[in-house]
């Protein structure tokens, strides 16, 4: 396994970037959609397919290969201190953001169906979520502070 570390890790990281460039940006389309007047409006269509390529051509298969790598990464013998604290907190962390991807998945049904009750403003705020997870994440995978 040490003879594909490299690679492993290549794949996990673009995986990563791909993942989290879908995951700061769906939050913010959600806000376009719901400004413009949600499904009443005449983009509301244009949205949705938006929204929904973004989602299942974008971030699902990024967020499945990211969790495939990662979970090889694991493999390589000797790469994680499981008694340090920094790979279990980089692993909440992961199940967090992993959460998130679900959440606004959810989200997207809401607005397909007329019921969503958030704002435009709050789906910004939602937008920082991912931010301070991806925070979290690299300082625990560079740093290892604990």
């Amino acid at each position: 396994m040490i003879v594909l570390y490299p690679w492993l890790k290549a794949l996990h990281i673009i995986s990563m970037v791909a993942w989290m460039a879908a995951l700061f940006y769906l939050p913010r389309l959600y806000s376009y959609h719901v400004s413009s007047g949600g499904r009443e409006s005449n983009s509301h269509d244009i949205f949705s397919v938006m929204e929904r390529r973004l989602l299942q051509i974008i971030a699902t298969p990024a967020m499945l290969l990211t969790w495939i790598f990662g979970l090889l990464l694991l493999w390589v013998p000797g790469i994680i201190d499981w008694q340090a604290f920094w790979p279990w907190l980089k692993l909440a962390a992961i199940l967090a953001m992993t959460w998130f991807q679900f959440w606004l998945a959810a989200r997207r049904r809401d607005l397909l169906n007329g019921d969503c009750r958030l704002s435009a403003k709050m789906f910004r705020r939602m937008n920082e979520v991912p931010t301070v997870l991806l925070i979290v994440i690299v300082i625990m995978v560079i740093v290892r502070p604990f």
